[in-house]
């Protein structure tokens, strides 16, 4: 599998929180000739099954592990429509953020308005020369930034409509040593991860239904976290998302370095089990990892995932990354082929009794 190929197609494909159909659609004829099936929740989170080998136990059903990668990226949504005051009657826009949009990045972007069709803009608002002084060194607001289409007001408003949703443009590009830049790896790498674990399945035995997940609206509310475990009633799950790589002013104890492989969370709403069998099966692999500590909640999907029903024992697996939540996201590739692959290997290694492992895990200590 060529990882960087998937991960810039699913990088570059718009998928904003609220607006996941496309994205979706890509995941979906990626994994169809991985799986034995696709279905989609009542969210728009999709769903992959792979079944195991495993002979049905008490409930009249193999054990299940879902493993979830969050679909959605953070963008913006039309919120006015204004005109300008000029011979020309130009038209501007607007807009509100969609998830955790930091303000201080998204000046003078470019951007893709996805109205009746989709229209190209750039993010702009009045030079800090010609701000009032006081404001001149400080970020702009949401309410100083406009997007700029070129279009008339009247033309806009026959185009365009509130609450339309807004991506960011930023082509994907690969680095040296292996690294790829752009938007929307924050969580498509996670995707891609997943990716690349039913493809390690293909040619492997488990015992174990695996049901992949692409989940929507992480950035906004974890609600496809909630719905698919609700829906799937896994045994297990696993969430798999960015975490913060190392760079210039970051501090060493919470983040990792690019291309040192997977992270796994460890914290009290991490189950014991979970971490452990992952920890093993990565010794197994000889496969180097690091632990995250998360003392509360983890920012992932798991947060919604673990609250379905009675509970479901989840853990949390990170690819590092640089820069997050700008539209220059940076990660090694083989990080993304590592999490795969640790993903894999572990479930290959569940067994039927497993369950009643990690409850006994729960007793023990380390």
């Amino acid at each position: 599998m060529d990882i960087s190929a998937l991960l810039t197609e699913l990088m570059e494909t718009p998928g904003p929180s609220g607006a996941e159909e496309r994205i979706a659609a890509l995941i979906e004829a990626r994994w169809q000739p991985l799986t034995d099936g696709i279905t989609y929740d009542r969210s728009g989170t999709l769903l992959g099954v792979k079944y195991g080998s495993g002979a049905p136990a008490g409930a009249g059903r193999r054990p299940r592990i879902l493993l979830a990668g969050h679909m959605d990226e953070i963008g913006l949504m039309v919120s006015e429509i204004v005109a300008h005051p000029d011979k020309a009657g130009q038209g501007f826009l607007r807009v509100a953020p969609l998830g955790g949009v930091d303000r201080r990045h998204i000046y003078a972007q470019q951007v893709v308005v996805h109205g009746k069709q989709e229209l190209p803009g750039i993010i702009g608002a009045l030079p800090g020369r010609m701000l009032p002084e006081e404001r001149a060194s400080k970020p702009y607001e949401f309410g100083d930034l406009c997007v700029d289409t070129g279009l008339s007001y009247e033309a806009l408003k026959a185009q365009v409509h509130i609450g339309d949703f807004i991506t960011f443009y930023q082509p994907a590009r690969k680095l040296l040593n292996g690294w790829l830049t752009g938007k929307a790896i924050d969580n498509r790498a996670a995707v891609a991860a997943i990716t690349v674990c039913l493809e390690y399945l293909q040619s492997r035995d488990h015992a174990w239904d695996v049901i992949a997940a692409a989940t929507t609206q992480e950035e906004t509310r974890l609600l496809g976290a909630f719905t698919s475990s609700f829906v799937t009633r896994p045994d297990a799950a696993i969430a798999i998302d960015v975490t913060f790589g190392k760079g210039p002013g970051a501090k060493d104890h919470q983040t990792f370095e690019l291309g040192s492989g997977p992270t796994l969370a460890i914290g009290p709403n991490v189950h014991p089990g979970l971490h452990k069998g992952l920890k093993a099966a990565a010794s197994e692999l000889e496969m180097s990892v690091s632990l995250e500590t998360h003392t509360r909640n983890s920012g992932t999907d798991a947060a919604g995932l673990q609250l379905a029903r009675a509970g479901v024992p989840t853990a949390v697996v990170g690819i590092p990354l640089r820069y997050m939540h700008t539209m220059v996201e940076t990660v090694a590739i083989k990080d993304i082929k590592r999490v795969g692959t640790l993903l894999g290997e572990f479930i290959c290694g569940l067994t039927l009794d497993f369950t009643d492992q990690m409850a006994a895990a729960l007793m023990e200590t380390e």
